[in-house]
């Protein structure tokens, strides 16, 4: 029938306004309460069975963004110590596309070269956010950020994202990727584990091996001398 379209399309719009308000009254409180407070301002969630629109406050609410979402890398450092985790390997400016990481390692005043970054720069005018950066990290020191927020006048040096303005505590990581910090505890926790139980098998073959020279030591001084016999 001609304009049946038009109808169906028109009374699925109806549906899902009503949906909205529906499910909004059904609900007590407001299905808009589910929030989290992170380091980048309140998050609001969206689970898969609400139904109707879905409207927040932005910029004073943002949208919660699934866990992989990737946009400008980050440096993790430890909280408790501030150690950056990133040793300047070179690693991710070596496998980036775009060629948008650069690096200068930092040294002693004899030059000795330190397992540290001096300086880390990220171009993100030209970053892919492709994060194979992250992914070829051997430290899981590099990290895609979830802030999408770097609108600036200037392109330059606005842009040129330097250490300090990467470096992020575990804390912020451990809040935007709360399975993958889970995970990286649990092996964390693992490691550890072997660790202390090598550490106890050696001490323990340690003392055994102590023990058998004491008792060897032992035997050999009750020996009789062949001379007094």
């Amino acid at each position: 029938m001609f304009g049946s379209g038009i109808i169906r399309g028109l009374g699925i719009t109806l549906k899902r306004t009503i949906t909205t308000y529906t499910d909004d009254l059904a609900k007590v409180p407001s299905r808009y309460i589910n929030s989290l407070d992170t380091p980048s301002g309140k998050v609001l969630q969206q689970p898969p069975e609400v139904k109707g629109l879905f409207t927040i406050q932005y910029p004073e609410e943002k949208r919660q963004l699934p866990e992989n979402f990737r946009f400008i890398p980050m440096l993790v450092y430890e909280e408790d110590t501030g150690k950056q985790r990133c040793t300047a390997c070179g690693i991710c400016s070596k496998v980036c596309p775009s060629q948008c990481i650069w690096i200068v390692r930092d040294q002693t005043k004899a030059g000795k070269p330190i397992p540290r970054p001096k300086e880390f720069y990220v171009d993100a005018s030209i970053c892919m956010s492709c994060g194979l950066c992250a992914e070829f990290c051997p430290f899981d020191s590099i990290k895609m950020n979830h802030d999408y927020e770097l609108a600036v006048y200037d392109r330059f040096p606005s842009l040129i994202l330097d250490l300090e303005e990467l470096s992020v505590p575990t804390s912020y990581y451990a809040a935007l990727y709360p399975a993958a910090w889970e995970e990286e505890q649990e092996a964390k926790r693992i490691k550890e584990e072997r660790k202390r139980a090598r550490a106890k098998k050696a001490a323990e073959a340690k003392a055994k091996k102590a023990a058998a020279a004491a008792a060897a030591k032992a035997k050999a001084d009750k020996k009789p001398d062949a001379s007094e016999a």
